[in-house]
């Protein structure tokens, strides 16, 4: 397996988007600790780079705060066609899928709440979406980023054939 270059999230314009806040209680024998959970996704549409974290923390902003941060240190850049993505892929975590499709121009990103994040984030402008299985966030965005980290473009795909580009 190849080595994950690390991406430098300082000289990226990320944009961050918070996709769920969950309100969490832990019982203890003092009665209960409330807290919050947050789910947040970060995101170069320019550089084709997008982001996932999640925080907790007794207050809402602080929450997101923790998340942007585990966010920026959970960067995958994602290889990407001019105006789609370069071919089908489906993505599994857990009990959820994603199906991602290219689409033609003008299309748009055709997806649910939690994937559209993640689409938008990356800056593809075309893209037919499909969540099967389970609707947590936190699945569902899992499985969108292993779809997102399977896609290849020509060059990786004629390499790993050992071909040229222009045989494929």
């Amino acid at each position: 397996m190849a080595m994950k270059k690390k991406i430098d999230a300082n000289r990226l314009n990320l944009k961050d988007e918070v996709v769920s806040i969950n309100r969490v209680t832990k019982v203890v024998k003092g009665g209960k600790n409330m807290s919050f959970a947050a789910l947040v996704i970060v995101g170069d549409p320019a550089e084709g780079v997008v982001g996932y974290g999640s925080g907790k923390a007794k207050e809402v902003p602080q929450a997101i705060r923790k998340a942007i941060e585990a966010a920026k240190k959970n960067l995958l850049k994602v290889n990407l066609t001019d105006y789609t993505i370069p071919h089908v892929v489906l993505g599994h975590f857990g009990a959820g899928e994603v199906l991602l499709k290219p689409a033609p121009e003008g299309t748009g990103v055709i997806a649910g709440k939690t994937v559209r994040a993640v689409m938008t984030a990356v800056g593809v402008p075309n893209v037919l979406t499909k969540s099967l299985g389970s609707a947590n966030p936190h699945n569902v965005i899992k499985a969108t980023f292993d779809a997102l980290s399977q896609l290849r473009d020509r060059a990786e795909v004629a390499a790993l054939r050992g071909k040229s580009v222009d045989e494929l």
